[in-house]
């Protein structure tokens, strides 16, 4: 277990809750346009397009899961901090009336906007549920798919993760999870509680996250797609956290210090693996 485990939960639960909320007063960067960072993400726009727009907006996903996964109709769908809801609705999309698709988060913030969003889009075969990704409340063997955009990395207890999705897939159930890995981060990233939520500070090497998979018992484990982040994606994700909370003033030395030694060594994985 982290040695600030509750810490990192406690601030992650409310930098999340500010952040659907539109509480931050400034930041480093300009805001990105609506819906940009989804496309960055790899949603396409006929996807977007079929979505509210407030699931659009609230995503802060690293990757889109559901993109060229086998999901059928009729199949149980676990998404993993689902948020505000934007691969809820479309994994609903795919596995239809008959399917059900299910999201975990411990934000109630986020988990209020992810049921407008359902609510909104019409959709009945989708339930949201309180709890940690580290202790579902789901019953075991009972999914057939365990989806996840950019959340593992924000656990301070990720073997336990990899655990839980094992024992929630049924056998031959699939995992299809998006997710940032960094080859080395500096102590100062590593220690920066403010920086784990900007999925930095609790990223993992990708070998240590095959590692993590294989410890808990699933199989087949192959990184589908991987996007290595240049410049403008780093100062991006750390931007909005060097800032003077009095005067909104960016510490752009640190930006550029911090941005400078993490080039190279974080990209945006797609990871599979399965129950056998």
């Amino acid at each position: 277990m982290h040695k600030n485990t509750e810490k990192i939960r406690t601030r992650v639960t409310e930098d999340y809750t500010n952040a659907v909320k539109r509480k931050s007063k400034c930041c480093c960067k300009k805001p990105a346009p609506k819906g940009v960072v989804a496309k960055l993400a790899g949603y396409s726009d006929d996807e977007l397009a079929a979505l509210p727009e407030e699931a659009v907006v609230n995503s802060f996903g690293c990757g889109n899961p559901i993109a060229f996964s086998a999901i059928k109709p009729g199949e149980i769908v676990l998404d993993l901090g689902s948020g505000a809801g934007i691969d809820l609705l479309l994994a609903a999309r795919k596995v239809g009336p008959n399917g059900k698709v299910i999201g975990i988060d411990m934000t109630d913030a986020m988990i209020a906007k992810a049921q407008e969003n359902i609510t909104g889009a019409k959709l009945k075969n989708v339930e949201v549920r309180k709890g940690l990704i580290e202790n579902l409340p789901v019953e075991n063997n009972s999914v057939d798919w365990v989806i996840s955009n950019c959340v593992i990395n924000l656990s301070p207890e990720k073997d336990k993760v990899f655990s839980e999705i094992y024992r929630v897939l049924k056998s031959g159930g699939q995992m299809l999870v998006s997710d940032i890995v960094a080859e080395w981060l500096p102590q100062e990233i590593a220690d920066h509680p403010a920086l784990y939520s900007s999925c930095l500070s609790g990223a993992i090497s990708e070998n240590n996250y095959i590692t993590g998979l294989k410890k808990a018992g699933l199989n087949n484990i192959q990184i589908r797609d991987r996007l290595v982040y240049d410049k403008e994606q780093l100062e991006s994700f750390i931007g909005s956290e060097l800032q003077d909370e009095n005067t909104c003033n960016c510490r752009k030395k640190q930006l550029q210090h911090w941005t400078e030694k993490l080039l190279g060594k974080v990209w945006s994985v797609r990871v599979y693996a399965q129950k056998v």
